[in-house]
């Protein structure tokens, strides 16, 4: 196990009704002029009406800035600093998903910052004090009201390009959860949002870190809870309980916690990147096909570890004599169960039925033996492998008949 540094000022305020509590945490943190930050999922008028009459009860000034959209744009992290600064905002409560927490971070931080708050993603400086920011979840794929990455995203050359940076200021002072604001998403959204999940965990997961069982312990039971709850889910958007275990095994899945004293890979993340940077598809579709094309290509970096995640996560029978062939049927179930879920198997699922995937590596920019990746180190040779097998893949055998999304 490696060394490492771990802290989460996060205050979690988890179960039915938390929102009506958001007034006294935000009156607790010293808060007076609150900015709301909402994207447009989150904008239920009886959701509103609760989180202002909590606001009113406490005594505080509140305000309501506009409206994000699936993405967390720089341009509206520039309205909302502004915004910020002409009202004298002293808090931003974001409402949302990941776009309206995202957002919400970088405004709390470029808000008290001389300097253009692109200077915190292009490197310059690191951020260092953020007005006071909170956020009430409204979608099981967040995860990010506890992370300390944020995600903004901006359009350079005419390509969608995201742009992370992880820094302690990022992380939010309170993370309200209530799995019922969650019930209204559709089953496609609610698939999609589950993908992020578990594409955090399996990036950190597979691993060359020796000796370190506890964390892995909690990835397994990660995927295991995400692959039992999200079809319940789907079956039954109503269900309380399964929405409750997806919405924390997001969080738990994106707070640090399963990276910690190991080596993460990342390497799916920057190839699922450039997909969207260069089609515009849906970051969940785009990583339920790479993910399983990613481990084909692994699967004899270690065999053994794959077999692994067959066995704990599916519950397959280890081959001891044949590692390899439990581990293909790992991958086989794994792919069977995106496929239960309405999850897309290739690139024309995806809705892309011709993919230039030269243009894809070459847009990767890995040249004189330049690489992606620590579990496997993936040159540009590598990549293509990866992005062919992600669009010439074909179900080989009869999969279940998936749900109806």
């Amino acid at each position: 196990m490696q060394n490492f540094d771990y802290q989460r000022r996060t205050f979690v305020m988890f179960g039915r009704g938390r929102e009506n509590e958001a007034g006294s945490i935000l009156k607790y943190e010293g808060a007076r002029r609150i900015m709301i930050h909402y994207d447009d999922a989150s904008h239920k008028p009886d959701l509103f009406d609760r989180i202002k009459r909590s606001l009113d009860r406490a005594g505080l000034e509140f305000f309501v800035f506009g409206k994000t959209q699936e993405i967390a744009w720089a341009d509206t992290v520039y309205e909302g600093i502004n915004y910020c600064r002409q009202e004298h905002i002293d808090a931003v409560l974001a409402v949302g998903g990941a776009s309206a927490i995202n957002s919400a971070k970088a405004i709390s931080a470029g808000a008290l910052y001389a300097g253009d708050f692109w200077d915190f993603f292009s490197g310059v400086r690191e951020p260092v004090r953020t007005l006071i920011n909170g956020a009430i979840t409204t979608s099981s794929d967040t995860g990010a009201e506890c992370s300390a990455v944020c995600t903004i995203a901006r359009e350079i050359d005419g390509k969608l390009r995201k742009f992370n940076k992880s820094s302690p200021a990022f992380l939010p002072r309170f993370a309200i959860i209530n799995p019922e604001l969650s019930l209204s998403i559709d089953n496609k959204s609610t698939a999609v949002a589950a993908m992020d999940m578990i594409a955090h965990v399996i990036e950190c997961y597979f691993t060359n870190t020796p000796n370190v069982n506890l964390t892995d312990e909690l990835c397994e039971g990660i995927l295991r809870t995400i692959i039992n709850t999200l079809p319940r889910t789907i079956e039954d958007p109503n269900d309380y309980d399964a929405r409750a275990n997806l919405m924390l095994a997001g969080t738990l899945a994106q707070n640090g916690m399963c990276g910690l004293g190991r080596e993460a890979d990342w390497s799916v993340h920057v190839l699922e990147l450039e997909l969207a940077a260069t089609y515009r598809t849906l970051r969940g579709e785009g990583l339920a096909v790479l993910i399983p094309a990613w481990m084909t290509y692994c699967l004899k970096h270690n065999p053994m570890r794959m077999a692994q995640f067959a066995n704990k996560v599916f519950g397959i029978a280890l081959n001891y004599d044949d590692p390899n062939d439990t581990a293909f049927k790992g991958i086989e179930a794994l792919r069977v169960f995106f496929h239960r879920c309405g999850l897309p198997q290739n690139f024309f699922e995806m809705g892309l039925p011709m993919v230039d995937v030269v243009k894809l590596v070459e847009s990767l920019h890995l040249k004189d033996g330049a690489t992606i990746g620590n579990y496997v180190k993936l040159d540009s040779t590598a990549c293509e492998s990866i992005y062919t097998l992600a669009y010439t893949y074909r179900q080989t055998r009869r999969l279940l008949p998936h749900y109806n999304v």
